[in-house]
């Protein structure tokens, strides 16, 4: 009995996707087999959805994504200047695509549950795994975007511009105080910086893999409960809720890059007058 509670609790979801298998020496996670599969799909659809059927005046498939794609385009309009806009809202949109479809994997049957015991070992090893539930692909959407959007606030503001919208002084000021407005925006410059550099890319990691990845634990709480009747109950109740939640994060994630992109390449009117 002691040595039954000695030993830990087994982990239904680990946090880190594991191997399935190697390709020189380098290991293929289940999460990875998931994004090819998501990738896929994307490519699917869109090819079929616009192969030879592109009119000029739109019916079916290609009505209801230009309808969306337009409605994306002035949702992002409203908040970023109309030349940011037209860097911004590709790369925005295929976040959104691509991350409302791997969350929505994690409500696949199969997804989760299809895979194998390793050889000499009693643990389960899925198949398949929602991409955005292995951190290692929420950091690096994150990296992407920091380069981006760097690149990006740099093409609009030019670098020493750059400088000057991040530790300038933004308001009017007489000359006595213009030095201590200085110092106190070279202050907030540097918390500035470090939100750019470092607070934006983890808060975008970490909110959509903590949101998808407790989800996925909660449905497998759920389905390997000990009553079959509240197990059917609770994740019927969960599928509803877990669509609902798949969809905000992916919308959250594409509108948090396009407003933090927004905030790099903006000019205020006192940047205007120095």
């Amino acid at each position: 009995m002691a040595k039954q509670a000695a030993e830990p609790a087994e982990e239904k979801v680990p946090a880190a996707a594991p191997a399935v298998f190697h390709v020189f020496g380098l290991p293929v996670t289940n999460s990875m087999i998931c994004t090819w599969i998501v990738a896929a799909i994307i490519l699917i659809v869109v090819r079929v959805s616009t192969w030879k059927n592109i009119k000029e005046v739109p019916s079916g498939m290609q009505n209801v994504l230009e309808a969306m794609v337009e409605g994306w385009e002035g949702l992002i309009g409203d908040i970023l200047d109309k030349r940011v806009t037209r860097w911004v809202f590709p790369f925005a949109t295929t976040f959104f695509i691509f991350i409302v479809i791997s969350n929505l994997m994690d409500l696949v049957p199969g997804v989760g549950s299809i895979g194998f015991f390793s050889p000499g070992k009693s643990s389960f090893t899925p198949l398949f795994r929602p991409p955005t539930t292995d951190a290692n692909l929420t950091i690096a959407m994150a990296g992407i975007f920091l380069l981006m959007s760097i690149f990006w606030a740099v093409r609009y503001n030019g670098v020493w511009g750059l400088v000057k919208h991040i530790f300038g002084v933004k308001m009017e000021t007489s000359k006595w105080l213009y030095p201590l407005f200085f110092l106190l925006f070279i202050f907030i410059g540097a918390m500035e910086l470090l939100s750019v550099g470092f607070a934006r890319p983890v808060a975008l990691a970490m909110r959509l893999y903590g949101n998808v990845f407790a989800g996925e634990s909660i449905l497998d709480m759920i389905f390997h409960g000990k009553s079959l009747f509240w197990s059917i109950v609770l994740s019927s109740g969960m599928y509803f809720y877990e669509t609902f939640v798949c969809i905000v994060q992916a919308f959250v994630f594409a509108m948090l890059v396009v407003a933090f992109v927004g905030t790099l390449c903006t000019h205020t009117e006192e940047e205007h007058g120095h």
